[in-house]
């Protein structure tokens, strides 16, 4: 059935999410490996079909039961640590260590005084992710980001307590109205599509099959990058990088191909994501290349691989489609370095 050109729900624990595309049945697993597209997609290519169902960040439901906790001073006793001194405050350890200026080992003296900035804290469970726990709370992930100051390899910590930022001045909204305009991008899945873990908890090492692997796990990611990158697909560029006639920005290359045409992988690396609640770009594969690179497929009809699947440089990821916000079959692709997005052309071969 062909996706409604309305934003549609689906639901992320409590709350709901908005601008998903509607989840399509599993392939049968042995069809994975077999790139030719089968006779009727061309009927049916706005819909997306998936090699793993859900994204990981629906796995651990969230509540909302963030504590507040007044702004106050707190005077270091003997024994304490700085991840002591949050459990006993309520603040999250690392908010508390960015306001008194602490570095690691974060080491304190008995008498000091420590300012505990005050907030809305909520506890991060084994399994959560950024993705989850931002929508539970109606917030965009970029301003938790921002507010927590988390850096690479956005990986949470189970324990970890998350300062939440209030709703914008003058948003009248309630939770549940803010919950249904919750939207992510590209940039939230990168950012925060990685599930807590324990300290010292093993990451899942990534797999050459096309297999689910544990959802409360993050997957071990490439360390570096050193080589180049290939074209996914030849055809013509239907739009380039950079504003556009509308004013509208393209973070990437729009790439005409009818559908069905085989997505091969740019370079070698890890999926960090694969699946279609990105709505804008329907069926979305994102591949992380390590060094901080990474680059992302939109639109795809068919998508072939799961989230910690190692993938090589050429390799068949998905089919072509016009799934998502696309009025034509054609294929989106980015390369973004340290989370901003390049112009893929400026790092392409020739055609």
């Amino acid at each position: 059935m062909p996706v409604s050109s309305r934003p549609l729900l689906c639901a992320i624990g409590p709350l709901l999410l908005t601008g998903c595309i509607p989840q399509r049945a599993e392939r049968d697993a042995a069809a994975i490996a077999v790139p030719t597209p089968p006779p009727d997609l061309g009927a049916d290519a706005t819909t997306v079909r998936l090699a793993e169902p859900e994204p990981v960040w629906t796995a651990q439901q969230v509540v909302a039961n963030a504590r507040t906790v007044p702004a106050s001073n707190y005077v270091v006793r003997a024994g304490d640590t700085l991840r002591g001194v949050g459990n006993r405050t309520g603040a999250g350890s690392e908010i508390i260590a960015k306001a008194n200026g602490l570095s690691p080992p974060y080491a304190l003296r008995v008498g000091q005084t420590l300012r505990i900035p005050g907030g809305r804290y909520h506890l991060v469970a084994e399994g959560e992710t950024g993705i989850a726990i931002a929508a539970a709370y109606a917030v965009p992930w970029r301003r938790i980001v921002e507010a927590n100051g988390l850096e690479e390899p956005y990986v949470l910590r189970r324990g970890q307590r998350l300062l939440l930022p209030d709703a914008p001045t003058g948003d009248a909204r309630s939770l549940e109205q803010r919950a249904a305009a919750f939207r992510i991008d590209i940039d939230d899945v990168l950012t925060g599509g990685q599930p807590a873990a324990r300290d010292n908890a093993p990451v899942v090492a990534a797999s050459t099959k096309p297999r689910p692997l544990p959802s409360n796990a993050p997957i071990a990611q490439p360390s570096g990058f050193a080589g180049s990158f290939a074209w996914p697909l030849h055809g013509t560029i239907l739009s380039r990088f950079g504003p556009g006639q509308s004013g509208s920005k393209n973070n990437g290359i729009d790439i005409a191909a009818p559908v069905g045409t085989p997505i091969r992988a740019s370079a070698d690396g890890v999926v960090a994501y694969a699946g279609d609640k990105v709505a804008v770009f329907g069926g979305l594969v994102l591949i992380n290349h390590g060094s901080g690179w990474v680059s992302a497929y939109g639109h795809a009809s068919r998508v072939d691989v799961v989230r910690g699947q190692k993938v090589s440089k050429g390799q068949v990821i998905g089919l072509t489609g016009d799934t998502g916000y696309a009025s034509k079959p054609k294929l989106h692709f980015e390369l973004r370095k340290d989370r901003a997005p390049v112009d893929p052309l400026g790092k392409l071969p020739p055609a």
